[in-house]
């Protein structure tokens, strides 16, 4: 099931000396030019399609503007930064901090990338503004004031969505009239707090502060009246002319719900000896296998999900020294207590050495690691974690009842499972775990969710059987059906998106020298 279509605005700011930031998508826009200034705040936002199961690439690239030439070639270039979009989705309170490079030697400051969910509101606003008796900043003259407009985030932050234009020399300004999408100003939510400063013009970009106060749609909606006057610092300000929380996927990522992913690879006899090319689990030095192609595609997206990068990885069906006992749940690092592997390549590294370790021999049990994860979500169940599961397997499974009671118990919990089916068996059993058509069900009982994606690894390959068509494709279709998962177990439980910490200037680290 594909996850619908979701929408994002991006907001850039860099701690460099930046005149302008393009967003390399197919050349897909740049922001604003922002004069003079080492700590820009860009105004112009950018909508992109947001899909959990794909790995959506982006590239930042910085320029300094010196003419009006639209060739970049001919500005001085200040860095760039790689990304994917998952990543700054996936980020605390969607809000990503990375450095930039692209020059050799040099450090180039740091661009901050956030992305907020847009409500589905199409509205737009017209205002205009007045102000009187504003107060008077320059020596000589009078003030040449202008307005900055700041939608409030989720988390009690806050992001510029508007400024006006510069009325020179009055104290008495008159803006002209502007629109603005309702959804920029405040997402749809009549009810949320609109910021509005205003400040006193100078060339150097050093513009001074007058004075701010705080409205909301509903308030503005009111139009031309006595209550719609704002006091700024003793001046007024006119203008001219319950609040709803959604449950949606990328609000649970970005609240602080931590994904967890935990790997468990088939180690049982029938993949075939792996020193033979026939096998499986077979080590060409020129290509990946099924099981390392089904790791990497959806390994590269989840990973944008998990803070630490630190992946829980195990094997079932085989026997292991030195007393060479069946296990259907052992750490591929071999490590007991610490079964964590470091990124995707920490996971296939791991998973080359136990090919060298241990005896493949069976039979084909996914309930251990089933309830191995089970008991690591049963321990958290305030929407703060949610557990992920990924099964490559190539048989047909031995322990159906009990791995049916597993998952049965699991439905209750913040977890789900991938099952990737390798090689050309009878993937009957798994379809039925799957429970797309018939909800799977245990002695008598039902699972509350469905909580299990099956895809067979043979459907991607090509007729050779040695290469992916896409792995794109493969990640996307095992991945398709989390976001509606995860956000069942919250429904079922009326979890809200947890609220982060409120982020503050202050905290930020000292801007790199340039």
């Amino acid at each position: 099931m594909q996850l619908d279509i979701t929408s994002l605005t991006l907001n850039y700011s860099c701690r460099i000396t930046i005149n302008a930031c393009v967003l390399m998508r197919k050349r897909f826009g740049r922001t604003e030019v922002i004069d003079n200034t080492l700590n820009p705040d860009f105004v112009r936002k950018y909508i992109l399609d947001y899909f959990f199961e794909e790995k959506q690439n982006l590239r930042f690239d910085v320029y300094d503007i010196d003419s009006k030439s639209p060739d970049l070639a001919k500005h001085d270039f200040l860095g760039q930064v790689f990304c994917t979009l998952g990543e700054i989705v996936g980020s605390p309170a969607s809000r990503l901090e990375k450095p930039l490079g692209g020059i050799p030697g040099k450090k180039c400051g740091t661009i901050i990338l956030s992305a907020e969910e847009l409500g589905n509101c199409r509205d737009y606003a017209t205002m205009q503004f007045c102000a009187n008796k504003l107060d008077k900043k320059d020596f000589f003259g009078k003030s040449d004031p202008f307005m900055v407009f700041y939608r409030s985030n989720e988390d009690g932050t806050f992001t510029i969505c508007h400024k006006t234009e510069v009325v020179k020399n009055t104290l008495n300004p008159v803006w002209e009239p502007f629109s603005i999408p309702v959804r920029a100003l405040c997402n749809g939510d009549y009810d949320r707090t609109i910021k509005v400063e205003v400040y006193d013009w100078d060339r150097d970009g050093s513009h001074d502060f007058i004075g701010e106060f705080t409205t909301s749609f509903k308030e503005l909606c009111r139009g031309q009246n006595q209550l719609n006057v704002y006091e700024v610092s003793g001046d007024k300000i006119d203008q001219y002319h319950h609040h709803l929380q959604s449950t949606s996927f990328p609000l649970f990522i970005c609240f602080r719900t931590q994904i967890h992913f935990t790997v468990a690879i088939d180690f049982t006899a029938s993949n075939g000896n792996p020193s033979q090319s026939t096998s499986l689990h077979y080590m060409n030095p020129y290509q990946m296998n099924a099981y390392a192609m089904a790791l990497k595609a959806v390994g590269e997206i989840i990973q944008d999900y998990d803070s630490d990068k630190m992946f829980p990885a195990l094997g079932f069906g085989a026997k292991l020294p030195p007393d060479w006992r069946v296990s259907h749940e052992f750490p591929l690092n071999g490590n007991v207590d610490n079964p964590y592997c470091n990124g995707m390549e920490g996971i296939l590294e791991a998973y080359h050495q136990s090919l060298k370790t241990v005896q493949l021999y069976g039979p084909t049990n996914f309930a251990p690691v089933v309830n191995h994860v089970a008991r690591y979500a049963a321990a958290v169940q305030d929407g703060s974690q949610y557990f992920v599961l990924l099964i490559i397997t190539d048989g047909v499974i031995s322990d159906m009842a009990q791995t049916k009671e597993a998952i049965v118990n699991a439905a209750k919990l913040p977890m789900s499972i991938i099952i990737v089916g390798v090689g050309q068996a009878e993937f009957d059993a798994m379809v039925e775990l799957d429970g797309d058509d018939v909800r799977i069900s245990s002695r008598g009982k039902v699972a509350e969710r469905d909580i299990v994606q099956f895809v067979p690894f043979r459907d991607y390959m090509d007729r050779t059987g040695n290469h992916v068509l896409s792995m794109a494709r493969l990640a996307k279709d095992v991945l398709a059906e989390i976001p509606d998962q995860l956000i069942s177990y919250m429904k079922s439980r009326a979890i809200k998106p947890n609220p982060v910490p409120v982020y503050s200037p202050s905290d930020e680290p000292p801007t790199n020298p340039v």
